[in-house]
């Protein structure tokens, strides 16, 4: 094949995909396929505005005095932007101690979701144990109960361990253990590790791997999109927890960033604009997460099975 060839397949190809459009060409030459494309196109604009100006107004605010904050009518932007509000709210509210409250939280949550939700489900995708099915049911099954209903229990079980007997309150664990279980995060791994070919799993078995090679040679590599999605909102998810840490973490030197706000905000012992300075600072780790793996989490939501 000729180089012409080659750059005309290219431009062909280039132009096929400058095609795939959800209205066609064809659609947009009449006066109703236009007026049909920038009406949604108007309402998607609306839609992430609606996203994006809640954002906007919190690191605004952090920019303006208390005052300004209560300002009727409200101001779009500060009058005298404080610029030294973020690292006053840094050194001020004792951040540093409360970050690493909150990334020591999220880190070791994350580890035990991924390790907890991954094992289980390549055992009740490729290992298939005795009422693996009535096993997944029970798992889904505790996603239809409201949050609040367990509650008491939970929280009656970390001040006491059972057969242990040890009081977990004021304890990470008392965070760790609750959230390392996660119904949601084995069923989209178990879904995803069900695509994987068998025969994979059946030639690894012939060359004498026994079940944990299988697990971390073949499964978890070929996993990475659906890891992803999982890891992200393991994170985000501990990152953005209140009311749980709210409970069993009285010890303020032991409180994740949202616990130690609420409490500096009730008690009214730092101006206001300082706080939403510091909830500003707290909403940029999740931001950046998401905006490097947008990618990942696009891909593991819509990926269904291998690409062939």
């Amino acid at each position: 094949m000729t180089w012409r060839a080659l750059r005309g397949g290219r431009r062909h190809t280039t132009f096929d995909a400058a095609e795939r459009t959800l209205i066609s060409p064809l659609e947009l030459r009449r006066p109703a396929g236009r007026l049909a494309y920038w009406l949604v196109f108007a309402l998607l604009l609306a839609l992430t505005l609606t996203t994006i100006f809640p954002l906007y107004w919190m690191f605004s605010g952090a920019l303006k005095s208390t005052l300004e904050l209560f300002r009727m009518p409200p101001t779009l932007w500060p009058a005298e932007p404080q610029w030294s509000n973020y690292p006053l709210a840094w050194s001020r509210l004792r951040y540093s101690l409360y970050f690493r409250n909150t990334l020591i939280l999220a880190l070791v949550g994350w580890l035990l979701q991924l390790f907890v939700s991954t094992t289980a489900a390549f055992a009740l995708s490729k290992l298939r144990p005795a009422f693996g099915n009535a096993l997944l049911f029970l798992f889904l099954s505790t996603l239809m109960v409201p949050r609040e209903a367990y509650l008491i229990p939970q929280y009656l079980t970390v001040v006491r361990l059972p057969l242990l007997n040890i009081r977990l309150i004021d304890s990470w664990w008392a965070v760790w253990l609750p959230g390392a279980v996660s119904a949601f995060n084995i069923f989209v791994l178990k879904a995803f590790f069900d695509e994987i070919p068998e025969d994979l799993t059946d030639a690894a078995r012939i060359d004498g791997a026994n079940a944990w090679q299988l697990f971390t040679r073949i499964v978890l590599p070929l996993s990475r999109p659906a890891l992803a999605v999982v890891s992200i909102f393991a994170v985000i998810g501990t990152w953005k927890d209140f009311f749980w840490p709210f409970l069993v973490l009285t010890n303020a030197d032991r409180q994740p960033i949202m616990v130690a706000l609420y409490r500096l905000a009730e008690r009214a012992q730092e101006p206001l604009n300082l706080i939403v300075a510091a909830l500003a600072i707290a909403s940029v780790p999740p931001l950046v997460l998401f905006f490097l793996f947008q990618r990942q989490i696009i891909r593991g939501i819509t990926l269904t099975g291998l690409k062939g």
